[in-house]
């Protein structure tokens, strides 16, 4: 593992990189804990936070050009934001099962599998810990 290409990573990709690191961490407290206990609400409150500025600041990141600036992955960051506030509204109105479904498919689409595609050679987390 070779921190250097993150440390020499523009402040943003830095920032979406720790943001979506907090969010993985958060994600397993989250599911080694009671569903709807004070801890997961707590802790739920700064996934969301987490996974808004995930998407948020991938608009100021540019590294696949196919429409203008803006890739298919900007696409997913807005489809992000909605979601969040639909999950959060499900939460809060008593939905547990819609809630559940969105936050799970956050965790395995949006998470897990978009920051997968960040392993290709040539991306930043490729160089981190395959390319160095």
């Amino acid at each position: 593992m070779n921190l250097r290409p993150l440390l020499d990573a523009t402040p943003v990709i830095q920032i979406h990189t720790i943001l979506a690191v907090l969010a993985i961490a958060l994600t397993v407290a989250i599911f080694s804990i009671r569903r709807g206990s004070p801890a997961h609400r707590i802790l739920g409150w700064v996934w969301v936070l987490s996974m808004g500025g995930v998407a948020l600041s991938s608009f100021w990141i540019f590294g696949i050009r196919l429409i203008g600036p803006f890739s298919p992955i900007h696409l997913l960051s807005v489809f992000v934001l909605v979601q969040l506030f639909i999950a959060v509204r499900a939460a809060r109105s008593g939905q547990v099962q819609r809630h559940r479904g969105i936050m799970r498919g956050m965790v395995f689409g949006a998470l897990i599998g978009a920051g997968a595609f960040t392993f290709l050679p040539g991306r930043t987390m490729y160089q981190v810990f395959l390319g160095g």
